[in-house]
């Protein structure tokens, strides 16, 4: 049964496959930019968490299709990063046990080449569907999706080869995909899983563009920047039926432009967080003789040091934080924030970050900013 459901799932990754490498032939004027690929994978999912140990039952399997740009240097940002691949994806992954459904989401990626563009590496990052998440009545041991829709990234490493015959090459290698709610909806214990994976590559046309290979311009030096910034979300105590609160981030940094592509950033950051406020009261009152006495105070001040890796008007921001004021012990004092930032000016930018305590996240955060 478990070859005949790979082998079915195979034909429909190649069935989208074809059906998106004729559709794109069809509709796109300058297709040989375009190229797009089918990955069957099989793996398992990683105890990351002791909470999830019951769910590791079975091996999940699925297959990722993609629809992938290239870039030949019309830009900067082409040249900085060995002329990438930019594009979409579609993954589905069946985990094989009831309890945990199966996932279906679309993704925006980028192709990062190496090795004489043999070897790319792809990060994808996007919203998935579960089929069958937490339910206290009929689903309570899926403690790793507390809700239907989840924010998912997934890495992939592969050796490839292109046009091996005609428009048609092959690539394989490995990849791990996650899976978590940002703990938007209790409980999220999340999956990850690694994972094998092979597949075929078709480019729309056999015609190549010639790379673009301009002298590029000298270091960007830019004097030191102030940026004030205001983040929020929903998140929910990892204790059943607190309810859903809002929270908010105030952050204050400064940052310098070391180069086109790096910066570096010191700053605090300021945390109003009522789920704690509504966790600190129920233990209190549950479990007196936790220590906790019910007026802590849930509001938290950290520092932080990051770093921020532009990609033309995007930059991958990640930052390592430490609460210097920490009324309430709550996974320790020590904090990771790791996201995406689009500038749309020069001094206005977005900000979608993830917030955890290691490998417990604590929320998902929406923000608006401003450099000076």
């Amino acid at each position: 049964m478990r070859l005949l459901y790979f082998a079915t799932m195979s034909r429909i990754a190649l069935l989208v496959f074809f059906f998106t490498a004729s559709f794109v032939f069809s509709q796109e004027k300058n297709s040989k930019n375009f190229f797009v690929d089918a990955n069957c994978f099989y793996g398992t999912i990683l105890r990351h968490n002791k909470d999830i140990s019951h769910l590791v039952k079975a091996h999940p399997d699925g297959f990722i299709v993609g629809f992938n740009r290239k870039t030949y240097g019309t830009e900067r940002w082409h040249q900085e990063y060995n002329y990438p691949d930019w594009g979409f994806s579609f993954v589905h992954q069946n985990a094989h046990y009831e309890v945990l459904g199966d996932n279906y989401g679309l993704y925006g990626h980028f192709n990062f080449y190496f090795l004489k563009r043999n070897l790319f590496f792809r990060i994808g990052q996007g919203i998935a569907y579960n089929t069958n998440p937490f339910d206290l009545e009929t689903n309570f041991k899926n403690n790793a999706y507390g809700s239907q829709f989840l924010s998912s990234t997934y890495l992939m490493l592969n050796y490839n080869k292109q046009n091996l015959f005609k428009n048609f090459g092959i690539q394989a290698g490995i990849a791990l995909v996650h899976y978590s709610n940002g703990n938007f909806k209790a409980p999220n214990s999340s999956t990850n899983a690694f994972t094998i994976n092979v597949g075929v590559q078709y480019s729309v046309s056999n015609e190549t563009s010639e790379y673009i290979f301009d002298s590029l311009p000298k270091k960007i030096s830019e004097p030191i920047k102030y940026n004030f910034v205001l983040r929020g979300g929903l998140n929910e105590s990892d204790y059943l039926n607190l309810g859903q609160h809002p929270f908010f981030v105030v952050s204050a940094f400064a940052d310098k432009r070391l180069s086109y592509k790096s910066t570096l950033q010191l700053g605090a950051d300021f945390f109003y967080l009522p789920f704690l406020k509504k966790e600190i009261e129920y233990l209190s009152i549950a479990f007196p003789s936790a220590g906790v006495e019910g007026d802590e105070d849930f509001k938290r001040v950290g520092v932080f040091a990051g770093h921020e890796l532009r990609i033309n008007d995007l930059a991958v921001v990640t930052q390592v934080g430490y609460y210097v004021y920490y009324p309430y012990d709550f996974e320790g004092r020590t904090y990771f924030r790791a996201g995406l930032k689009y500038y749309a000016t020069d001094k206005l930018f977005g900000v979608i970050t993830l917030k955890s305590h290691g490998a417990k996240v604590e929320g998902v955060e929406f923000g608006v900013g401003i450099r000076i």
